[in-house]
């Protein structure tokens, strides 16, 4: 397999690689895989780097990076509603019962698979009981059982991890010691009407800011992956993965907020432990429940208001 893509690093050495690359290497890989996991970037790599694999062989008579290969087609939500059609789905099938062209095998690989329409999802279901010949289908979806179950059922399920790397957004790191800080005020205790309200002006600060810090990183990274994209997608599908960057992006801040809140926590737990036990398991419920509104496409300043407020009257509380 030598001169193929690399593996994210996130794979890199796993159980999850070993077996897909001795499955291709024996050419005994499942025609339909599901990659799922937390951080799409990392499904998206390992797709690519599979298509890789399947594509570029020694009886290829052309060589083409996976994301521009002949024989690799790829199926997107589109809009800002995110959703993957019945037509577009259609449309796809059309595309893999031809035979390849430089290659032995065709790939398809449809991304964020828990945004097909419940019609698209059952077109697709019938190319799954009857997959194309020479064909690999590969879907990824940071929601598996957002599938309906049979679609689960006919593929070969890979976990990934998510990549173990630390969001360098500009001004989130001190966007997090801010919050940090506000929390050990509010551990300390409020004593005045004043020093609530100078806490409620923080959280409305925290708010305002990380919504500039989320737009910030949204367009950056929409630069980098907008160069990456193929030259013939649609208005609709970049918006529809400009929307999914914007949507990855305040789930993982969300994620680390949860982490910040644990770290600040937990030395407290030896001095003070149970009220201090009953504020964190209350603030990262709390915390829990924002992200579950933001996957209902609440907007992530008013779930983060929400959240901040609340952890207001329950440190001050505790």
């Amino acid at each position: 397999m030598t001169g193929h893509v690399a593996w994210p690093p996130a794979l890199a050495g796993t159980p999850t690689v070993s077996v897909i690359e001795q499955a291709i290497a024996r050419q005994r890989l499942s025609h339909s895989i599901l990659l799922h996991g937390d951080d799409l970037g990392t499904l998206v790599q390992t797709a690519n780097a599979i298509a890789d694999r399947l594509l570029n062989t020694p009886e290829s008579t052309a060589r083409f990076p996976a994301e521009q290969h002949p024989d690799s087609y790829a199926l997107r939500p589109a809009g800002k509603m995110r959703q993957i059609s019945a037509d577009a789905t259609r449309e796809l099938i059309g595309k893999v019962q031809v035979s390849a062209t430089v290659s032995r095998r065709k790939v398809a690989i449809i991304h964020e698979a828990d945004r097909m329409h419940l019609t698209a999802a059952n077109v697709f279901l019938k190319t799954l009981e009857e997959p194309p010949a020479n064909t690999t289908l590969i879907l990824l979806t940071t929601r598996p059982y957002a599938l309906i179950p049979t679609i689960r059922s006919r593929v070969l399920l890979f976990r990934l991890p998510a990549a173990a790397t630390v969001l360098a957004a500009d001004g989130w790191s001190a966007w997090l010691e801010d919050y940090k800080a506000w929390l050990g005020r509010l551990a300390a205790g409020v004593t005045s009407k004043n020093a609530v309200a100078d806490h409620v002006f923080t959280a409305y600060g925290l708010v305002a800011r990380f919504g500039a810090v989320l737009d910030f990183a949204t367009t950056e990274i929409w630069k980098q992956e907008k160069e990456k994209l193929p030259p013939d997608l649609d208005d609709d599908e970049q918006v529809a993965i400009e929307t999914g960057i914007a949507n990855g992006l305040r789930s993982r801040l969300f994620a680390e907020i949860e982490h910040a809140t644990r770290t600040f926590s937990l030395p407290l737990l030896e001095s003070n432990p149970e009220p201090t036990r009953r504020a964190l398991v209350a603030s990262v419920e709390k915390l829990e429940h924002a992200v579950g509104l933001l996957r209902l496409n609440l907007n992530e300043s008013a779930a983060l208001e929400d959240f901040l407020l609340s952890s207001l009257r329950i440190w001050t509380k505790r």
